[in-house]
């Protein structure tokens, strides 16, 4: 008897300990399964610099939401489950207050007025439970309106221009807004400097673009004569030779410029190429020389008759010029020597042109 006693109580203590370490292993490994706030992110890209919002999607479920579910004048996790985060590729500035490139926890104090949007340096956390103030890296106010009934937490991007955004909290009826802007030219301008050290700093393209870019946006003349100077050493030809012409001619320094372009002319006219001919047309063009832009497409109308690009571009020069009847007999014989890819485009330049 005493044996059969021994017996079951060993038989228990396995028993407990199996249950035991079962319960371990279950509690250390689990299963990943549906959440009732699901996982979401969101990304814009402004200029090269991407920001993602990282977060999970409470609904309403009936439930009375601000100063209910979510109280006033408390931090709040902008979210639910583990941090709601926001990372920048390069710095920004929110509300007017810089944050440099990073990941950030973002968190959010509610009222019946204004709001506070917080970034945090801690983005690990779980909620804002754990929140510190000390971590702060930038607080900014803001105004929440009214909007459309939502019932699962969303985050989007809004109004959105060459360089800024306004990402918006949106949750129930209400919404939360705050404007992010970037420098766009100076993030521009460093990865062009950067990819320069790189692969594309071995063509006479990539020095081209670099300062193409600064003539197109008006900005780092110096720098980019620099650049186009590098293009023409590598390789000189009539498109790195524009490109310094008009830089030279946007920089104020006009007497250079037109030098520079009468060299470029002279140097398409010795290649002969209709292409050379035409690029060296929309240089004088594209810098409102009407005039000699015409000058050079009739020699190109002249030089290649059987061309319908030469037509195109002299027709495209006319309605520049506001000669409409010109305009259109030249886009017409180009109409009639174009390759079908072509044909619409042409077509629409046509009755765009008679009808106004």
């Amino acid at each position: 008897m005493k044996k059969i006693v021994s017996n079951l109580n060993l038989a228990l203590v396995i028993s407990a300990a199996v249950l035991f370490l079962s319960g371990t292993v279950l509690a250390q490994v689990g299963l990943t399964l549906p959440r009732p706030s699901q996982y979401a992110s969101v990304t814009q890209r402004i200029g090269l610099t991407d920001i993602t919002i990282t977060y999970h999607r409470p609904g309403v479920k009936e439930r009375k939401i601000w100063d209910g579910l979510v109280p006033y004048d408390r931090v709040w996790r902008a979210g639910a489950n583990e941090n709601t985060t926001i990372s920048f590729t390069d710095e920004v500035t929110i509300e007017g207050q810089k944050l440099p490139a990073d990941t950030y926890g973002l968190h959010m104090i509610p009222t019946e007025g204004s709001w506070t949007v917080i970034f945090s340096k801690n983005y690990t956390s779980w909620g804002s439970f754990s929140y510190d103030e000390t971590e702060d890296a930038a607080r900014v106010t803001v105004t929440p309106v009214q909007g459309e009934q939502e019932e699962w937490l969303e985050y989007t991007f809004e109004d959105v221009s060459p360089n800024s955004a306004v990402a918006q909290l949106h949750w129930d009826k209400l919404v939360v807004p705050f404007k992010i802007v970037v420098d766009v030219h100076a993030v521009v301008l460093q990865n062009i400097r950067n990819e320069l050290r790189n692969q594309a700093g071995f063509s006479w393209q990539g020095w081209m673009q670099a300062a193409a870019y600064c003539l197109q946006n008006k900005i780092n003349y110096d720098e980019a004569l620099q650049w186009i100077d590098r293009s023409m050493s590598i390789n000189k030809n009539v498109n790195n030779m524009g490109v310094k012409a008009r830089l030279l001619l946007q920089k104020g320094d006009t007497d250079a410029a037109k030098k520079f372009m009468e060299e470029a002319v002279a140097f398409a006219k010795q290649t002969g190429q209709e292409n050379d001919i035409n690029a060296v047309g929309y240089m004088y063009l594209q810098s409102n020389q009407v005039k000699e832009a015409l000058d050079i497409f009739k020699y190109n109308v002249k030089k290649y008759p059987d061309s319908w690009n030469v037509y195109d571009s002299l027709g495209e020069a006319y309605a520049a010029n506001d000669q409409k009847n010109l305009a259109l007999k030249n886009y017409k014989i180009a109409f009639s020597k174009a390759p079908e890819n072509q044909k619409g485009r042409i077509e629409g330049i046509l009755k765009d042109l008679e009808q106004n």
